[in-house]
């Protein structure tokens, strides 16, 4: 009883760093890590380890990010998301696949003169691919955005967790069996890719036959957290029986059960839906963001070294760039190009999730390799999340489409008026002509931006 009291006060606490600032005009998602790094167990102890490792609270977290994955899910509407499949999938390996490469071969450079084993720079790699949803799409919410990055950044959180998933862990098994002569089963690959969705699947089938029928507030609203609890039990189970260790991703599984409900009604009755349950939404967003921000020790920004750094700056510039030419490589429009890296570069949960998986694998045959991906990471996590908040803020700012940036779409930074459709097939000359309104239409944030930009002479080119 103790220790939830303690959660409930740190929640409290967290909403309150939150509002305080929001008056900063920042997102409250950086209150709620700074809260979260401050009572957790390396500061204030509001939340002490004891908390963090508790089943029951673990538990609690999992079912809160089931209810997160909600955000994902909903918006993942067929007939919204078949106009830009190809480009969107495309522009997410683009930015995965890039970000890999580049953290693998600037790692491998370094490893080189500071005599680190190259099989380290491809763990670093597969570390850095990955994206916390959770904060960009904390903004998202809080602001209110709408627009081509939006529209563009929420089903590719889903698609860059997947992708993740399996670049890393083939990483993990091919380093795995080349230091120790043995790796991680390899049927872990597919389970931890298909068995989030099969599970959400599973639950969304029956509930969005129940949601179809309007049945009063209470009602949805028991239906939904009704089967939020038991798509959790299900990978809870699962987890326990399937897993050698508790690797599956609860925030996919809230990802896949609202996407098949919210395919099954319509439309109206969807955004009715996630509007009654939008309130619950935000509690369970602020608890699994403090719960990011809990474990991270503001003493290793202390601690930070080269590594660090390294790891930040290439991490950024993969992510960047990555989504920027598969942006422009699939025709999707300006705003899209030049921001959306920005909004990527969140990663303090999944890291700190794979991070624990390398160095238990590493522990053991390589325990200097497991101390330096350990403490490069740690501190990175601090660093990086904070600029990357701010970043990602930005980068929502800068392509118009904050709500309070125009009274309607039409004064958004949207090249079509508001409909995001798939520019490849309108055309080179149409694109062109959109991309110009919707810079006209950006007005002030663009030109803070161009500023800017002028410093690295890479963004100089025409797009």
């Amino acid at each position: 009883m103790t220790l939830l009291l303690r959660w409930l006060a740190a929640v409290l606490g967290a909403a309150l760093a939150g509002k305080l600032v929001s008056r900063l005009k920042l997102p409250s998602i950086l209150g709620w890590l700074l809260a979260g790094m401050l009572l957790g167990p390396h500061a204030l102890r509001l939340m002490p380890a004891a908390l963090l490792d508790a089943v029951w609270y673990q538990t609690a977290v999992h079912v809160l990010e089931c209810a997160v994955g909600l955000m994902i899910g909903t918006e993942l509407v067929w007939s919204r998301i078949r106009k830009y499949g190809k480009a969107l999938i495309l522009t997410t390996l683009a930015q995965s696949l890039g970000t890999f490469a580049v953290v693998s071969a600037v790692f491998a450079a370094v490893f080189v003169f500071t005599g680190v084993p190259l099989y380290l720079a491809f763990i670093f790699g597969g570390i850095a691919l990955a994206t916390a949803p959770a904060p960009a799409l904390s903004i998202v919410r809080e602001f209110r955005t709408d627009g081509p990055v939006t529209r563009t950044l929420i089903p590719m959180a889903a698609l860059d967790d997947m992708v993740g998933v399996v670049v890393f862990f083939v990483t993990i098994a091919v380093v795995a069996r080349h230091i120790m002569g043995g790796g991680i089963p390899i049927y872990i690959i597919p389970v931890m890719l298909f068995a989030p969705l099969i599970i959400g699947a599973a639950a969304g089938f029956p509930a969005g036959f129940l949601l179809k029928k309007d049945r009063g507030r209470a009602a949805d609203l028991a239906i939904l957290i009704g089967f939020i609890a038991v798509t959790a039990a299900a990978g809870l189970v699962c987890n326990t029986l399937l897993m050698p260790a508790p690797l599956l991703n609860f925030m996919l599984m809230g990802m896949a059960f609202s996407a098949v409900f919210s395919n099954l009604v319509t439309e109206e009755r969807l955004d009715r839906v996630v509007e009654e349950f939008n309130p619950l939404l935000g509690v369970s967003m602020l608890a699994v963001i403090l719960n990011l921000g809990a474990p991270l020790d503001y003493h290793a920004i202390l601690g930070a070294g080269f590594y660090t750094f390294v790891y930040i700056a290439a991490r950024a510039f993969g992510k960047y760039f990555g989504a920027r030419l598969g942006a422009q490589a699939t025709g999707l429009p300006l705003t899209v190009r030049r921001y959306l890296g920005l909004t990527l570069l969140p990663h303090s949960g999944v890291s700190l999730v794979f991070t624990g998986i390398a160095v238990s694998m590493l522990s053991g045959p390589a325990p200097r390799c497991a101390r330096i991906i350990q403490g490069t990471i740690a501190a990175a996590a601090v660093i990086n999340e904070v600029i990357a908040v701010l970043a990602a803020k930005k980068g929502f700012e800068w392509a118009g489409e904050f709500q309070m940036q125009g009274k309607s779409t039409g004064d958004r930074c949207e090249p079509d008026g508001g409909v995001f459709q798939n520019p490849v097939s309108e055309g080179k000359s149409d694109l062109k002509g959109r991309s110009a309104r919707a810079m006209a239409a950006c007005g002030a944030p663009l030109k803070k931006a161009s500023r800017l930009l002028l410093l690295f002479p890479a963004f100089q080119a025409t797009v």
